[in-house]
């Protein structure tokens, strides 16, 4: 089984490869470079086989025409042909013709200096080098990103080259007097050519990616690409869908009513990733949306414990738990007493228990070592061990609070659950008094998805037993920068509060977001901490404000046929972006290297 940390680093991996193949300039840069290219470079170099008035006049003209042509050519694309295709709006439409140009000035540099050494015939040999290489370059990008029909790709691919191959000829028969005919079957040929090799070279790819994943490379790359340059989630959870497997998911939800209802705690079964808005990654913030919105109070969603083998396949899912969850909240309350809190810290794990009536709360943290995804068999033993002494609900989550370079845990099961027992069992032999809760929610307007903070914001929920005014603080990030848990804790202390836990959602709509060697920033990594600190204080404030007598209840649900996506079909899916690229390395001097030598002897023969 792959661990969160190596299924991260593949996904990160990922990311990198697609990104740096849409690391684009801004429209303004790229007509800006585009201008530069088509005037500055190529008309101006051309200037050197033709030194005369006359040279320098069509010279600077092939320049502004193919500066001209280009632009009206890709929002010709954008508007028509690739209407229909996210992708290639204007503005990434010019970018791909700019590195067509760059990619064909090459030719025309080297055509250029032996056309000076030798003869000015050879330029233009170059340039119908340059036409193959920059066509075949074209079907290979269009073929494999855009998602509108074959024949628009096909259009998109050709109508560039073949228009300004024409440009060059016309600029040759004027300024050198002969419109040289016998390059019009290299026209033809050099087209056929590059259309075979630039479809063997995606057949090639997509194989591979079947034959060792049953995915198909190419549509799974489009789907991912379509994910990360416009944020469509449908296609990529497709894949997600059709690889899936069905599961019966657990939920629990601990509730707080006064008047009407006051606050929720509820903990899916569902880990939420595997990134950016991609199957579960955005399930705690609409949960809780969902849930306030039915219920006009506060909530919150700590993680459960469990990790990336139950990731939703989909945002279909998604609606499916939310509506359970919000049929299934109406439920009644009645136990009005609750204990202390408390917490039990052995080494470096941590395990926090308050019992609410028959329902028990407990969470674990390593902090401030790296404190992951915990084992699924904790959270069984915890709820056994709870049963034993008669509590009828045991909430167990993941504080998922603390993260550092050292990803291993060190730390037994024997150690977490000896911990767990101790908090539980002095939990329950406190005496039970009546309780309050408060709670509020601020969503900081300086800090994004890039940050590390997600559409969920910050939670502060608080429950006052006997004077111990308890502040559970529910982030919605993934992790927390090392030492940052233990900062707000001390920060809580000096304004009235006695105990203090903070959790993370583990949301994963901040991954795949950023690059770095995780792929997200975790909480306080990226985010100015004093602004981060008067949130957090400003919500608990707010909540200790409003502070009122409540009921608990607790209720347990089963969701039937969930889609889920495991961890390891997940890597694979990730780490098919690799596998691609390596074979891509491997193919592509063999294929064009090939398609080169024959395009170079067919010139040579003309």
């Amino acid at each position: 089984m792959t661990t969160e940390t190596s299924l991260n680093h593949s996904m990160n991996n990922a990311i990198k490869h697609y990104s740096s193949m849409f690391f684009l300039p801004s429209f303004r840069k790229s007509l800006i470079l585009l201008i530069f290219i088509c005037v500055g470079l190529i008309g101006v170099s051309t200037i050197a086989l033709f030194p005369t008035i006359e040279g320098l006049a069509y010279s600077l003209l092939l320049g502004v025409i193919l500066f001209f042509s280009t632009l009206f050519l890709d929002y010709l694309m954008s508007n028509v042909f690739l209407k229909n295709d996210p992708i290639y709006v204007l503005r990434r439409s010019l970018a791909l013709s700019l590195f067509c140009w760059i990619i064909w000035f090459g030719f025309l540099i080297f055509g250029l200096i032996l056309g000076i050494l030798f003869e000015n015939s050879i330029w233009l040999r170059l340039v119908f080098l340059g036409f193959a290489a920059v066509l075949t370059f074209r079907v290979v990008v269009f073929l494999s990103t855009s998602s509108v029909g074959i024949l628009n790709r096909l259009i998109s691919s050709f109508i560039h080259p073949f228009l300004h191959v024409i440009i060059f000829l016309v600029f040759w028969e004027r300024i050198a007097g002969s419109f040289s005919f016998q390059f019009l079957p290299f026209l033809v040929g050099s087209s056929i050519v590059a259309f075979f090799s630039a479809t063997l070279f995606i057949f090639l790819l997509d194989r591979m990616g079947q034959k060792n994943y049953n995915v198909h490379a190419i549509p799974l790359f489009r789907a991912f690409m379509l994910n990360w340059v416009v944020g469509l989630n449908a296609p990529f959870e497709k894949f997600l869908e059709k690889l899936g497997k069905n599961e019966l998911i657990e939920v629990m939800i601990l509730k707080f009513d006064s008047l009407k209802t006051k606050a929720a705690i509820i903990v899916p079964f569902v880990h939420p990733g595997p990134f950016k808005n991609i199957g579960s990654s955005l399930l705690p913030s609409q949960l809780k949306n969902n849930f306030e919105k039915e219920f006009n109070c506060d909530a919150c969603v700590p993680l459960g414990i469990l990790g990336h083998e139950l990731d939703l396949a989909s945002q279909a899912q998604n609606k499916k738990i939310i509506k359970y969850v919000v049929d299934a909240s109406d439920f009644a309350t009645s136990a009005n007493r609750a204990s202390p809190f408390v917490k039990i810290s052995i080494d470096s794990v941590t395990a926090s228990c308050q019992i609410f009536g028959k329902t028990a709360f407990l969470s674990f943290t390593l902090a401030p070592e790296t404190t992951e995804d915990l084992p699924q068999e904790l959270g069984s033993f915890v709820r056994e061990e709870a049963k034993k002494l008669g509590i009828d609900c045991c909430i167990v989550v993941n504080a998922h609070n603390s993260i550092t370079d050292k990803t291993e845990i060190d730390v037994s099961l024997k150690a977490l659950k000896h911990v767990a027992l101790k908090s539980l069992r002095k939990a329950f032999s406190l005496p039970h008094y009546p309780f309050e809760i408060g709670i509020k929610t601020v969503f900081p307007k300086e800090f994004t998805l890039r940050d590390g903070l997600g559409p969920g914001g910050i939670t502060s929920l608080i429950v006052n037993v006997a004077e111990q005014k308890t502040a559970y603080v529910v982030i919605d990030g993934n992790n927390m920068i090392s030492g940052l848990r233990e900062e707000i804790i001390l920060q809580l202390k000096s304004k009235g509060v006695h105990e203090a836990e903070i959790f993370t959602t583990d949301t994963h709509a901040v991954s795949a977001v950023v690059l770095g060697h995780r792929g997200y920033h975790p909480v306080g990594e990226a985010m100015d901490k004093k602004t981060l600190f008067n949130y957090i204080m400003s919500a608990t404030e707010t909540a200790v404000s409003n502070l009122e007598p409540c009921r608990s209840g607790c209720t347990q649900i089963f969701i039937p046929e969930v889609r889920v996506i495991g961890e390891e079909r997940l890597h694979s899916l990730s780490t098919l972006v690799d596998s691609a690229l390596q074979r891509a390395k491997k193919t592509v001097i063999p294929i064009f290297g090939f398609e080169g030598l024959f395009l170079i002897l067919f010139l040579a023969f003309l």
